[in-house]
């Protein structure tokens, strides 16, 4: 193995993480306002807005990542390009953990491939969970490959520390990414250190006591919250295997199929995705046998994370297998640069492969950013007009979307049913009596409640939404 020593950057390394920022700025933050998710991760640290209700599977790492900035500045814009900024570093910092173990070659080539995924650009700028959960994982393994050779001390640091990021991005992803290293441990003399596991399961408690702290202050235990959050979800497991169909069906779009039951994407623009197992399967084949580990260890990673995704839940997101997309670019680089090394009709084929399905993705990301610029123009066209007519804070918004057009007029949101339940009737009446309030619906659906019935009732321009308001 490699040694561990001070390194001077690694320019090809570096471009890849350039190139990305760049992408970033000119495709995914130009138009882009604030999506749902996005503005209850927000609400939780701007100190200009009610905080929306934190549902049981959420955890609050990307709510600590960007306080520091909504602290300073409202401006989405600038909290976009800080996240491009982030991001991209992140992406650099991420995969040059991987240099002494694979290469600098291979690493530059796995970023590429991880980097030019539609949802990759489009969650850079994001204020998502999913990407830094990603890269975390990668850092996360690279560390501990590392933690064998030399700089034992070093990566079990970095182990610790980015095992840390992840629980505290998403804690239960943080624990699915800790049992095959944890398996490792107990398997693998070279592996079978004290301080090896002491890492593990430290990177898991520091990053994760926030979140147990919460579900014994705010849903009665772990237990229950884990058990409230699969209701959330639609129930996990009660649909095995239906996460895969879904997942496969909304490959490129929506960014949330739920309940998704729309026809699968074309057969050029999924090929890679239908090829990846076979790839991964040709890299373990081909791999040698010192290289085994670097090659199986991230594979297993990507598995593990990939479960709950692809067999528990009956939905899909693009967004929800980045971690897996990020871990099993590095055995796939390593296959292609093995491959095509010392043979240029091979390396100017990979070429013309790679430029292929750079193109594919930038349409599929034009397309996504595109749909995403239209849903939120809409909340923000739907706030406006709620300020229009004197829904202003102190105020409240309830109703289907409720939450990010609540967040763009300044008011609180809350639900009396659903997943973001989080008061009843008697409450949305009384808060009636002492500040303005709208109930938004479709008028599609006839339903509104009786006590909103007498209220003035508006149809919202440039959205398909209508508005109940107790605004006189």
């Amino acid at each position: 193995m490699a040694t561990t020593g001070r390194r001077a950057p690694d320019g090809r390394l570096l471009a890849v993480a350039v190139a990305y920022a760049v992408v970033q700025l000119c495709y995914a933050v130009a138009h882009m306002d604030l999506g749902w998710d996005e503005t209850v991760y927000l609400s939780q640290v701007d100190p200009r807005h009610p905080a929306a209700f934190f549902s049981a599977p959420r955890s609050r790492g990307v709510s600590f990542l960007v306080a520091p900035v909504v602290a300073v500045t409202p401006s989405v814009p600038v909290l976009r390009v800080v996240l491009v900024l982030l991001s991209s570093a992140a992406l650099y910092a991420a995969f040059r953990v991987w240099d002494p173990l694979v290469g600098r070659a291979r690493v530059a080539l796995a970023a590429l491939l991880f980097a030019t995924l539609w949802i990759t650009v489009l969650s850079g700028p994001e204020v998502m969970p999913n990407l830094w959960i990603a890269l975390s994982a990668v850092a996360a393994v690279g560390w501990f490959l590392r933690t064998r050779g030399d700089g034992r001390r070093r990566a079990l640091v970095g182990l610790t520390a980015t095992l840390a990021a992840a629980a505290l991005f998403r804690a239960p992803d943080a624990v699915w990414l800790a049992l095959p290293l944890l398996a490792v441990c107990a398997a693998a003399p070279e592996w079978r250190r004290p301080g090896t596991v002491a890492a593990v399961l430290g990177g898991l408690a520091l990053g994760g006591v926030q979140w147990a702290v919460e579900a014994y202050v705010r849903f009665g235990g772990i237990g229950n919250r884990l058990s409230l959050s699969s209701d959330t979800e639609g129930g996990m497991g009660a649909h095995l295997g239906a996460g895969l169909r879904a997942a496969y069906r909304s490959l490129n779009g929506p960014q949330l199929c739920r309940p998704c039951h729309i026809a699968g994407p074309s057969p050029t623009h999924a090929l890679w995705w239908l090829l990846l197992p076979v790839l991964v399967v040709a890299a373990c084949a081909v791999g040698r046998r010192e290289e085994r580990a670097v090659t199986l260890l991230p594979i297993a990673c990507a598995v593990a994370l990939a479960a709950p995704y692809v067999l528990l839940l009956d939905y899909s997101a693009p967004r929800f297998l980045l971690p897996v997309y990020a871990l099993l670019s590095l055995p796939v680089a390593g296959l292609v640069v093995r491959v095509a090394r010392g043979r240029r009709a091979v390396t100017g084929v990979v070429c013309v492969v790679l430029a292929a399905h750079g193109a594919v993705q930038l349409k599929e990301l034009r397309l996504n950013t595109a749909d995403a610029r239209d849903t939120t123009v809409r909340y923000r066209r739907a706030a406006q007009e709620l300020g229009r007519l004197g829904v202003r804070a102190p105020c409240l918004v309830t109703g289907p979307r409720a939450q990010p057009i609540a967040y763009e007029a300044g008011c609180a949101s809350a639900e009396t049913m659903g997943n973001n339940r989080s008061t009843t009737v008697r409450g949305i009446v009384d808060a009636a009596s002492t500040m303005p309030v709208a109930i938004l619906y479709d008028p599609r659906d006839p339903y509104v409640p009786a006590y909103a019935r007498a209220w003035r009732v508006h149809v919202l321009p440039g959205t398909d939404w209508a508005v109940y308001v107790n605004v006189r």
